[in-house]
């Protein structure tokens, strides 16, 4: 996954500094791989990355044209916390089916099967992006943008945030989404005759209704608004529907 950087955390503080300012739960890792992310006080997406348990350290998976900002933002929060920063010559590899011993099952979904950091190859045959698209994952640069919220995004139900550990940058926002708040916008996924750019405005009966994003196999995910989505929408000359 030449797409990928390994950032690596380490020092006495590591647990503490990350658990103050991810999304999820730190203290996962003792169980495995944890899916969070870093947003700003704001509650908009920043980066999202797998943290990986390693010996002495925490390890970030993150994809590489967020790699540099993420590691800038994390050691403009580093303050007098007993922690260092810095990029590895890691290449993650991932694969299909039942996790094999030394690699860790992505926590997101069963179907994005797992996860290595030990120089072994992966799976080079699968197609993600159907895998990704069946089941509503959104990835980094694509669906996932500085205007991104957690909880419209479907980080909840990919095991991406915790409400119950405490602050953490954005932390306010997010938890005022899921308990005050009933979502009016999020990603889906859709069904799609024809095909369209990613990025495509969609429309219904003239009105915006959302943006059309990766696509495979006649599905796509899209970013809509609930409230005017439906079936015979449009997206540049392709037709878009949704089921709700």
């Amino acid at each position: 996954m030449t797409d990928r950087t390994v950032l690596k955390v380490s020092g006495a503080d590591r647990e503490s500094f990350l658990q103050g300012l991810v999304s999820n739960d730190v203290k996962g890792l003792k169980d495995g791989l944890v899916y969070a992310a870093l947003l700003t006080p704001q509650g908009k997406y920043l980066a999202d990355f797998l943290l990986v348990p390693a010996e002495d350290a925490i390890l970030i998976d993150v994809s590489t044209n967020l790699a540099r900002s993420l590691a800038q933002r994390l050691t403009m929060y580093k303050l007098r916390a007993d922690v260092s920063i810095e990029a590895t010559d890691i290449v993650p590899a991932r694969g299909l089916g039942e996790t094999p011993e030394g690699a860790f099952a992505d926590p997101r979904h069963a179907a994005l099967g797992w996860r290595a950091y030990d120089g072994r190859n992966g799976d080079t045959s699968a197609d993600w992006d159907a895998i990704r698209v069946a089941h509503c994952i959104p990835e980094s640069g694509v669906e996932l943008t500085g205007d991104s919220y957690l909880l419209e995004a479907g980080f909840e139900r990919l095991n991406g945030v915790d409400f119950r550990k405490g602050c953490y940058v954005g932390q306010e926002v997010t938890a005022r989404m899921k308990h005050k708040t009933e979502l009016k916008k999020g990603l889906a996924t859709v069904s799609v005759e024809g095909e369209a750019p990613v990025g495509t405005d969609i429309t219904r009966d003239g009105k915006p209704v959302g943006t059309l994003f990766t696509q495979s196999s006649g599905q796509a995910i899209a970013y809509l608004r609930f409230d005017r989505a439906g079936p015979d929408m449009q997206a540049g000359d392709a037709v878009v529907s949704w089921k709700g």
